[in-house]
């Protein structure tokens, strides 16, 4: 065994006591690997230096990784950059792709990754490493996309399209319009969305199309199907969407799941959420706290409960908020039912306090008048709002009053008995 191997060994063995001192042996190797294979080494020497140095890269990161030191891990993506000069474009995509898939297990580094991702890029562009680009591109507009970083991800997405384009590389293309359309939902601008999938599409039916990429293209046709209030066609995406992950135990399985639950809920078939979650695929998520949260807000919407729906928003705060696509879609449904409720407690009234109102429902009085204001002026109810006595007027709906059309009607008629009789008259004469 030689003395870098010593060295490798020695500080994996102490990598969980002395973190400290395996992160001077890694650096320490390091050192000692980039004199070696820059020197005039044989081949195999050559070989087994990059191999070390290969290694001590990756335990240093994932040193770094378990102490969440972000700019650490940082530093050795820069530091990696000598070996990759050495070695096969291949590798050093992989390398760079297993270095930054550590920053997933370091919370709040998301403005590090954007920082390394775009000084790697800048090198790869100097290098000319033209592919090892792209796929650092493709993360760093999904970093910007979850920063909400819209501009910056759509600069990034005009110029990373033109240069495809002109490669031909369908693949990455596919990849690059998913992110477009998911940056133009992001944004509100629906049909450029749904234009930039069917481009996404189009791109993945000329080439074999790995599952994990056809489940995200169905995953963002149920989303855009949803924001157009198609429920049932997007449920079937979902549910395409959360067999595909499933076979494959990926996490963002969980997601379509949710989904799914919430385009029961949006079809105003919430008792069918239990049954969901007995299928076969579902039983291993049915206890999890984000699946938990979707049954409470299934049960409130079941019971036309808003206090209910209220507590279940407060209790599970980071499962329903944290995903943009349901909150705005249980923010729908919490207007949808508050509005059954307002009109379930002013129905046996003709007049009625606002106060008590509001009082019945929950809310604020204030809140209450601007709902029953905007209801209102929708028509969903006949009547007026007396601010002076602080009561709501509810006028019974108005009959149709035939009467005018049938007068027409009539008269209709006999114009034509006129008519047919003229025509009588004329034909004897």
């Amino acid at each position: 065994m030689t003395s870098t191997q010593e060295l490798l060994k020695q500080a994996a063995d102490i990598a969980s006591s002395n973190p400290k001192r395996a992160e001077e042996l890694y650096k320490q190797i390091l050192d000692s690997t980039a004199s070696t294979s820059n020197g005039s080494a044989v081949n195999a020497d050559k070989e087994q230096s990059l191999r070390d140095q290969e290694s001590a890269l990756i335990k240093l990161a994932e040193l770094y990784r378990d102490q969440k030191d972000g700019s650490g891990l940082a530093q050795v993506i820069t530091l990696s950059r000598s070996f990759m000069s050495s070695t096969a474009k291949a590798k050093t995509a992989k390398l760079i792709r297993t270095l930054l898939n550590y920053f997933n297990s370091i919370p709040n580094s998301r403005q590090t990754q954007i920082d390394v991702l775009t000084d790697n890029i800048e090198w790869s562009k100097r290098e000319k490493r033209i592919f090892l680009k792209h796929s650092l591109e493709i993360r760093l507009v999904s970093l910007q996309l979850e920063a909400l970083q819209y501009k910056l991800a759509l600069t990034r997405i005009d110029a990373l399209l033109t240069e495809l384009k002109r490669l031909d590389d369908k693949m990455i293309l596919t990849e690059v319009h998913l992110l477009e359309s998911r940056v133009y939902r992001g944004i509100g601008n629906l049909s450029k969305s749904k234009a930039a999938l069917t481009s996404a599409r189009t791109a993945a039916n000329s080439i074999y199309c790995p599952p994990h990429l056809q489940a995200a293209l169905d995953l963002q046709s149920g989303v855009l199907h949803a924001e157009d209030k198609d429920y049932t066609t997007a449920y079937s995406y979902f549910y395409e969407t959360f067999e595909n992950m499933s076979s494959q135990d990926d996490p963002a399985a969980l997601n379509a799941l949710k989904y799914m639950l919430l385009c029961k809920v949006m079809l105003n078939m919430p008792e069918d959420v239990t049954s969901l979650l007995s299928i076969k695929l579902a039983v291993k998520y049915a206890q999890l706290r984000e699946i938990e949260s979707m049954r409470t807000i299934a049960l409130a919407h079941q019971n036309r409960n808003l206090a209910d729906f209220e507590k279940a928003l407060r209790d599970y705060k980071h499962e329903l908020s944290s995903d943009p696509t349901i909150r705005s879609h249980l923010a729908a449904l919490y207007d949808t039912l508050l509005q059954q409720n307002l009109l379930r407690i002013v129905e046996p009234y003709s007049v009625v306090e606002i106060d008590y109102v509001a009082k019945q429902v929950g809310q604020g009085r204030q809140d209450v008048e601007a709902k029953l204001s905007q209801m209102i002026l929708d028509k969903v109810f006949h009547g007026v709002l007396d601010q002076g006595r602080g009561c709501l007027i509810v006028f019974d709906e108005l009959e149709a009053d035939n009467t005018y059309g049938a007068a027409i009607g009539t008269l209709e008629q006999v114009s034509k008995v006129v008519d047919s009789l003229y025509a009588k008259t004329v034909k004897i004469a």
